[in-house]
This record gives C-alpha cells, sequence and structure tokens, in this order.
C-alpha cells in the first residue's frame, strides 16, 4: 500500500534543489507536521494532495518561512533556510510563491506589481526591471496587458500577473498554494496552461492543488499527506495503479469522478 519505496533510485542520483528533513510544525497543541521528509529535483514538477487540514499549505508556507518551522531542515540549492543567518528577503526571491488569492496592488498597473520587487528588493534600475518584468509577463502570456491595472483583468489574469511576479525574481522553485481555487471554472484552464508552459522551460515546481485531472497528465510525481505526515508518493501511474485501499489512489479517483 505505501508508495514512497516507488520513487527509485532516480531521485538518489539527480540532486535536489529543495530537501527537507525532520520538518515538524504546532500550533498549539496541534501537530501539524510531524517530521516531514521530502526532496525536490530540478525541473521536477510534485503536486501534493490530501485531504483539508493534513499539513499541505502549512509545508509550502514553511518552505519560504511565512510560517517558522518548530524543527527540522530546509535547503534550497544547498543553503539552509532555517539558519538565523539567512536573509529573509533574499530567500524569497530564490523561493517564489504563488498563493489562492492574487495579493497585486490595485493602484498599481500590471507591469508595476510585476517590477516592485526587482525595484525594491534587487535594486535594478527601472529600466532593467521593466525589461525583466515584460519578459516573465510574456512568459504567462499576460506583455499585453502591462499598463493595465488589475481591476480591468479578469481573475485568470490576475493570477498569471502574480505567476510572473514570482518568475521575474527567477527563483530556484516555484510553490503553489491553491492557485486555481478563487477562479471561476472558466478560468482555471488559462493559469494550468501557464504552468504547464512553465514545466516545458524545466521550471521546478511544487503545487498543492485539488486540480486531480492536472496533477494526473502533468506531474512528475504525487505526495500525499495526511494528519501531518506523507503517507505514500509515487508517479501518477503510480498512485492510480496502486491497490484499491491505497489512501492516496483513493483520494485521487474520488476527485477524478
Amino acid at each position: 500500500e505505501i508508495l514512497s519505496g516507488l520513487v527509485g533510485s532516480e531521485m538518489c542520483i539527480r540532486d535536489s534543489i529543495l530537501q527537507i528533513h525532520g520538518l515538524r510544525k504546532h500550533f498549539g497543541g496541534n501537530e501539524v507536521l510531524k517530521s516531514i521528509d521530502l526532496s525536490i529535483a530540478p525541473g521536477e514538477l510534485v503536486f501534493i494532495i490530501g485531504p483539508s487540514g493534513s499539513g499541505k499549505s502549512t509545508l509550502l508556507r514553511c518552505c519560504n518561512r511565512l510560517e517558522e518551522p518548530d524543527g527540522g531542515s530546509i535547503t534550497v540549492d544547498g543553503e539552509d533556510l532555517l539558519s538565523p543567518r539567512t536573509n529573509l528577503n533574499l530567500l524569497r526571491q530564490r523561493v517564489g510563491m504563488v498563493f489562492q488569492q492574487f495579493n497585486l496592488y490595485p493602484h498599481l498597473r500590471v507591469l508595476s506589481n510585476v517590477t516592485l520587487a526587482l525595484r525594491k528588493v534587487r535594486g535594478l534600475s527601472a529600466a532593467e526591471a521593466d525589461r525583466a518584468g515584460l519578459a516573465a509577463l510574456e512568459r504567462v502570456g499576460l506583455a499585453h496587458k502591462a499598463r493595465a491595472y488589475p481591476g480591468e483583468l479578469s481573475g485568470g489574469q490576475q493570477q498569471r500577473a502574480a505567476i510572473a511576479r514570482a518568475l521575474a525574481l527567477e527563483p530556484k522553485i516555484m510553490l503553489f498554494d491553491e492557485p486555481t481555487s478563487a477562479l471561476d471554472p472558466e478560468l482555471v484552464s488559462e493559469v494550468l496552461q501557464v504552468m504547464q508552459e512553465l514545466k516545458k522551460t524545466g521550471v521546478t515546481m511544487v503545487v498543492v492543488s485539488h486540480e486531480m485531472r492536472f496533477a494526473r497528465d502533468a506531474a512528475d510525481r504525487i505526495v500525499f499527506m495526511e494528519h501531518g505526515v506523507v503517507v505514500e508518493q509515487g508517479s501518477p501511474a503510480q498512485i492510480l495503479a496502486a491497490p484499491p485501499g491505497s489512501r492516496a489512489r483513493d483520494f485521487m479517483t474520488d476527485a477524478l469522478h
């Protein structure tokens, strides 16, 4: 039933861009993450699935220190993210994050939203930041909306702008926390299409989502969490081929119907 052993030797051979070991987090008396171990290879698209309250979003938020872990270690590209010497501004350039809500500044044009961190955090000139911002908007199919305000965009376009904002910083890894859950159903596909294109260009992504068809078709690996632990993991084919009673298989099968 447990598919953890099915990841295979390939993960041992390929260097990990994100390495999580013994990660723990509790809120009061509630232990949300219970000694999580997880490795993400460069260019991998990993889906984290599981029932509500299993710790999926908390795991992502620990990976860019929006939540402070209570134990364990996290390294990105060999850098210890939990070291007291870690510069959080630099860390969040290396670990991009896309949230359920788009978090765009409504009073700023789309390009200004995308370039704000490039100018304020990275210190680029306005011209340099605009070049990088336009390139990021081009990657998500929104260069023609650079001068628009967020309120003039659809929800799907706003989420694509939020993805461009993270991409502009050239992160080592992108984290997506339910990126389509705030969208009307007809707008979901345009965001998933952008994520599919990013995968083709080698962007490393960890995605928490209930879009099981996308997980089945696009993920390299599916990680199933329950009660704060990683219960099973494997390729979509391995998960779906598992015997009935496998919790990850049952969860995916139910969601696909």
